[in-house]
């Protein structure tokens, strides 16, 4: 994966965020149970991943499991905390080989002890990397980390750390799962759904939308280059006019 980044990628996005979706759709195409579209996604991952710094995409979030997730049935949402598990447990050294810093996003209050204790030994494991930044944002909800960083910075001033005049937009963005990380650039969604589904709500405010009709599972590295060359095109204003 180690590579140097193009100067012709300088216009393209640094951050990209991916709702990784289709993957039961694609199982059900195939005659399988939706567990197995789970597997074939995970192993799309990798591609994906590899295909970042040539792009010069230095970070890259990946929507894993929402919050609303847990409303699947207990067969899947068993199969894909044991998916997470071992993808931690097989990809570990490739990504600490790779210069892949592992971060998780979300409320782990919910998730396994064994999950939970993976996840933070791959954040241990791979934080002196630096060549690229993977988010996996796993039982995570936008509206739910508003509110839990709302929580925090509520209990900051009630303890005399903060008062109300000290609060604004970059103050709660302090307090958010995301706050050591850049606003996504990019945000893609596969499957041809066209809605966000309560991700990065906060930090996707200025953030440019891709909508693709490929299952995740299908999404190859070709696919994701035409994106962001479609990215480079566009011009990003910010609110403001251009002269």
């Amino acid at each position: 994966m180690r590579q140097e980044i193009d100067e012709t990628t300088a216009s393209g996005p640094a951050h990209v965020a991916i709702i990784m979706d289709g993957n039961g759709r694609w199982a059900q195409q195939r005659g399988r149970p939706r567990l197995f579209g789970h597997h074939a996604g995970a192993r799309r991952v990798r591609e994906v991943l590899q295909a970042c710094p040539g792009h010069g995409v230095k970070y890259l979030t990946l929507f894993a499991f929402s919050t609303e997730n847990w409303k699947r049935t207990q067969t899947e949402v068993a199969g894909l905390m044991l998916l997470f598990r071992k993808y931690i447990q097989r990809e570990a050294q490739a990504l600490l080989d790779n210069g892949v810093r592992v971060r998780f996003i979300g409320d782990r209050i919910r998730l396994d002890e064994k999950l939970v204790s993976l996840m933070d030994e791959l954040e241990l494991l791979t934080a002196g990397n630096d060549l690229i930044h993977l988010t996996i944002a796993l039982n995570y909800g936008g509206r739910d980390e508003v509110t839990r960083a709302a929580k925090r910075l509520a209990y900051e001033i009630e303890m005399g750390r903060l008062t109300h005049k000290d609060v604004d937009a970059e103050t709660l963005a302090r307090f958010l799962d995301t706050h050591v990380l850049p606003d996504p650039d990019l945000v893609i969604r596969t499957s041809g759904e066209a809605r966000i589904s309560n991700f990065l709500l906060w930090q996707s405010a200025y953030a440019e939308y891709e909508f693709v009709d490929t299952l995740w599972p299908d999404f190859t590295a070709a696919e994701f280059g035409r994106v962001l060359a479609k990215y480079g095109q566009r011009e990003r204003r910010f609110g403001a006019v251009l002269a």
